[in-house]
């Protein structure tokens, strides 16, 4: 049942039971009834002793943001997403005909539309492709992109990744092969989105005591000042419906 929900290894599924259901079972015994069941696959180079791994990431939500395009094997279609540094939370994305630049700004400014109110977003990171970034210089000897002239007007600041290092833009494609791993379960985008976000926990998110999916991260991470103008706006709006 954890399985089917989380689509994840026995390491999540040992996590997701001990939260839900106050069971702990390790993580070699759910593997091995995964096997048995044919929903694992025994991979030799996992049982070396792993090095500790090194997070980086923004402390609050919507101070930066990531940006790529990924052709999808599920079904041809090109996939981009807005995906919150901090959280990993999806604030914009879909499956599009076209990469193109158009398509890139529309997805950034609908997180604006949507969230711009809670806090602007400060940062967008990106790679060089053609969507982002303008690798030639026009008949003027300029060289600024439709995205990064939209950028500029809405005061966000462009971060470039290095050239030959995915490692810049690695939660965005740890984010796809996510996607690339679990899109064929769900019959739209929109629903696979929403089970991304708010139901699958995500391990990088773990904190000591409890699981946090993407949407619980990204509230709980943004500044205090940003939880309160939120907080007086929804008691204005409730006050103003029952007047």
């Amino acid at each position: 049942k954890i399985h089917k929900e989380q689509n994840s290894g026995a390491r999540r599924i040992e996590k997701v039971i001990e939260k839900k259901y106050g069971r702990r079972i390790p993580h070699n015994a759910i593997h091995q009834v995964l096997l048995e069941n044919g929903l694992a696959n025994e991979e030799k180079q996992k049982k070396k002793r792993r090095k500790p791994w090194i997070r980086y990431e923004r402390k609050h939500s919507l101070t930066a943001v990531h940006l790529d395009w990924h052709t999808s094997r599920f079904n041809g279609k090109e996939v981009c997403v807005v995906l919150d540094d901090s959280s990993r939370f999806i604030l914009a994305g879909g499956e599009f005909h076209a990469a193109t630049a158009e398509n890139s700004i529309e997805l950034v400014r609908k997180a604006l539309e949507d969230y711009g109110e809670i806090r602007k977003i400060r940062e967008v990171i990106t790679d060089h492709g053609s969507q982002f970034f303008a690798n030639k210089a026009d008949k003027n000897g300029e060289s600024e992109s439709a995205f990064g002239q939209f950028l500029v007007k809405n005061g966000i600041k462009h971060i470039l990744a290095r050239v030959k290092h995915p490692q810049t833009n690695g939660k965005i494609e740890k984010w796809y092969h996510t996607y690339e791993k679990s899109r064929k379960l769900f019959d739209d985008f929109d629903t696979f989105l929403n089970w991304y976000n708010s139901i699958r926990y995500h391990e990088s998110l773990d904190e000591k005591h409890y699981l946090q999916t993407p949407e619980d991260a990204f509230w709980s991470r943004l500044p205090n000042g940003c939880k309160l103008n939120l907080f007086l706006s929804r008691m204005e709006g409730d006050f103003n419906a029952k007047a």
